[in-house]
This record gives structure tokens, sequence and C-alpha cells, in this order.
């Protein structure tokens, strides 16, 4: 798959789950067995935030560990630098927390898999305009799912919209009714600290929970 177009990648990723590991606090000592466990539970989308520990070694053991079909990277990148690094090391995905448009140029120039937060309509369309894959929603609890219902009336049908922040499987139907195309899961599923079977554990409840969404 490593020769694989990138959009199909993309599209590969999100049917088999559309979930994104969000491994903040993560140190390169626990990424490859951390990783591991996610992938055979389904995850294909791996983001380690830049605020952790030694992101970028652990982004690096990652992709190394992976298969192509995993698309892997860093979320709360800040800067055009950080997305050079990141492509360095071969990874895809450039996650933010905001809707910078020479971030999302700069990791589309590059190939990769840009992902950026936005919070209302207009960040929405300017990110789109400049590239972005799919739109973060964040955060989520300030975005409930009346108001990504009535964002989705407006934006293009075929945009990905990931609410992040606050998800737990106990939270996942309603925004799944008002037409999210998946989650970005960050405490609830990791936590600084916790074992891989811990991990494994979290992860299982999220990919049933999306499973159960599915086969309404």
């Amino acid at each position: 798959m490593t020769g694989t177009p990138l959009a199909a990648r993309i599209d590969t990723a999100f049917a088999t789950l559309p979930l994104v590991a969000i491994l903040r606090g993560l140190t390169p000592t626990e990424a490859e067995d951390t990783a591991q466990a996610l992938y055979e539970r389904g995850f294909r989308l791996i983001e380690v935030p830049l605020n952790s520990p030694q992101p970028f070694d652990s982004i690096a053991s990652i992709r190394k560990l992976l298969p192509a079909d995993a698309l892997v990277g860093a979320g709360t990148v800040m800067t055009v630098e950080q997305v050079s690094r990141l492509s360095d090391l071969g990874a895809e995905l450039v996650v933010m927390p905001h809707a910078d448009a020479e971030i999302i140029r700069a990791a589309k120039a590059r190939g990769m898999v840009s992902l950026p937060g936005i919070t209302t309509p207009t960040e929405a369309f300017s990110a789109l305009k400049a590239g972005a894959d799919a739109l973060k929603l964040f955060p989520a609890e300030l975005i409930g799912p009346k108001i990504v219902k009535a964002m989705r009336a407006v934006l293009p049908p075929d945009v990905r919209l990931l609410p992040v922040g606050g998800i737990s499987p106990d939270t996942m139907t309603d925004y799944h009714d008002a037409g999210v195309a998946g989650f970005g899961l960050g405490s609830a599923l990791y936590t600084p600290g916790m074992t891989v079977a811990e991990v494994a554990e979290r992860a299982n409840r999220f990919v049933t929970a999306w499973s159960r969404l599915k086969a309404r």
C-alpha cells in the first residue's frame, strides 16, 4: 500500500475505523507496544501530540512499526517547521487545534493529511479552501450535536467531521446521528502512565460502540 495514492489511503483508514487515537503524553518507551495494541484493535489513525515527551521519537518508532495502511503523525502541530520534520520521518498526519492556512498548505505541499481544528463555519470553509482533508471539531464540548447538524447542512456533504474533546463511548450516538464521520479520542482512550492492557481495554470499548452505531 506504500505506493497507494494518499486519498485512497485516507478512505481505507476511515473505512476500517474512523477513530483517531490521540496519545498525548506518550513516551518513546511506550510507543511501539501501545501503537501495536491499537492497531490490532482496528485503529488506523494514530497521532502523538507534540507537547508529549520526545514526540518525534515516538512518531518515528510507530511509523516504522506499523504497516502502510496506518496513518501516523502528530497533533498540536503549530509551525511549518514541525510539518517539515514530520515529513522527514515519513509521517502522514498533521493535526492541529486551530485552522492555520499556512500549516495546512505546508502539509498538503508535502503530501500529508491535514486535519485542522475548527469551531465555526467560517473557520471550516477557510480550512477547506486551504486544502484540509477533514475537519476536527474542537473543542467538542462547545460544539454539540445540534450545532454539528447545522454545520452539516451547509458544508460540502463529503467533508469528514470529527469531534474531539470529551468524547466517550457513551457520547458518540448523538454526534453520529448529527452527521459526523468519526471521532478523535483523547483521555478517554489514553492517559499517561496507563498500561498497554488498560489502553487495549478502552480501545475495545470504543470499537464496540462504533460497531453498534454502524449496525443500527
